[in-house]
């Protein structure tokens, strides 16, 4: 078993699921477990200036540049350690299918969950090769532990090269992604990358050099309690006007009818009663003119059913959440370049796309760190049909490696 996935197995085990209503930094005290876990095996390895951030729940580390190769450009590699509060990362049980024979895959006899081609098709391109699934009843955390798990074993074998030439290799694991805050705490002086790459991307090959523009809203009804009886002309239902709020949105502006560079309204949540129902949306553009839109049609909607109910029947807040990362990373076209390069040297069809989501990268590519996202070999994330080929995720650490020594070769720090 490869170093990859060894760390891989041993990462999933530990529950790292962030929380998006702790309202802390991090969002759950148990990421520190995987956090001190990172820190104790860079020690081991030889890594230099390890940096653990026992505050907030970042890790920082260097592989130092080879002897005179101290001018090269400081290269950046950051995953985070989080995983998602869609579906629980507890008690994570990865089991491997070798040599797959690209049929439906049992997860749970007990309780019949399986893992069926009709449903994702895709399965079929990993025919013959080996995949790492979860038992069914949680999600694997390859979103981003794959990610970890590829740096570490890139960081490991690099120290164990020394006669490999390279710059300076900066590594950062972030807590709290998947909840939107891996970059709230990030400190870009110290981690002291020229550039970077996230590594939390999903098939082999793919390279992701947009996001989305992003806003949460928080849409608050208030109304009128009155009993049913004697409501006639007195009675105002929130719950009824947040469902009319709805009805106004764009019905295929939604992420069920969306795909590509389509943009959507998204209800998230909603809770409430007659005197007051609060939901929350998320919206989402890759254009940042058509994002911009979507945010003035959704206070638009707020207007107009204030003037039909009463002034502040209807109140929004809403607030940015991160930005399309291509109008940072279009003044810095080699990450893009030598990234394609590197997946043509390890055989793979390189296919640049944008990424219906964001990444850490998007944030910190806006705070100073150009940040496009490399694939990781996972696939269906947030769910408990989440999976990695073995094959793949070997492959991507030695695409690090290959990046590692392409930017020490070809590149001057700028």
């Amino acid at each position: 078993m490869t170093k990859t996935i060894e760390n891989f197995l041993q990462y999933v085990q530990i529950d790292t699921e962030s929380s998006e209503s702790s309202g802390t930094s991090p969002s759950t005290e148990k990421q520190h477990d995987l956090a001190e876990l990172l820190v104790r095996q860079l020690t081991a390895m030889g890594a230099a200036e390890i940096t653990y951030d026992k505050e907030h729940c970042y890790v920082y580390a260097s592989v130092p540049a080879s002897s005179g190769w101290e001018d090269r450009p400081v290269l950046g590699f950051i995953s985070h350690m989080d995983t998602a509060p869609a579906v629980t990362g507890k008690n994570v049980k990865p089991q491997i299918v070798k040599n797959y024979d690209g049929g439906d895959i049992l997860l749970n006899k007990e309780q019949h969950i399986v893992m069926s081609v009709s449903d994702f098709p895709e399965l079929s391109r990993y025919k013959g090769q080996d995949l790492i699934v979860t038992d069914g009843t949680t999600l694997l955390g390859a979103d981003d532990k794959a990610g970890v798990a590829e740096i570490m074993a890139m960081a490991e074998y690099l120290l164990e090269h020394p006669e490999l030439s390279h710059g300076k290799i900066r590594i950062g694991f972030t807590p709290d992604e998947e909840i939107g805050s891996g970059a709230d705490h990030f400190d870009v002086a110290l981690f002291g990358a020229d550039f970077a790459y996230t590594v939390d991307g999903g098939e082999f090959g793919e390279l992701e050099d947009e996001t989305f523009n992003a806003a949460d809203a928080k849409l608050t009804v208030s109304g009128r309690s009155v009993h049913p009886g004697s409501a006639k002309g007195k009675m105002i239902n929130a719950v009824l006007i947040a469902q009319e709020f709805q009805s106004l949105l764009p019905a295929f502006q939604n992420p069920m009818y969306t795909e590509g560079r389509e943009g959507f309204f998204h209800l998230d949540d909603i809770s409430g009663n007659v005197e007051k129902t609060i939901a929350h949306y998320i919206i989402r553009d890759h254009d940042r003119e058509l994002f911009a839109q979507k945010k003035e049609f959704f206070l638009q909607c707020a207007s107009f059913l204030n003037q039909k109910y009463g002034e502040n029947t209807v109140t929004v807040e809403m607030k940015d959440s991160y930005y399309n990362m291509i109008e940072v990373l279009k003044d810095h076209p080699h990450l893009l370049e030598n990234a394609r390069n590197a997946l043509r040297e390890l055989g793979a069809k390189p296919v640049t796309m944008p990424v219906r989501g964001g990444t850490d990268g998007s944030r910190l590519s806006f705070m100073g760190l150009p940040c496009p996202n490399l694939c990781t070999g996972g696939a269906n994330f947030h769910s408990r049909f989440e999976y990695a080929c073995i094959q793949s995720m070997e492959k991507v650490t030695e695409l690090l490696i290959n990046l590692a020594l392409r930017y020490g070769k070809e590149m001057q720090r700028p």
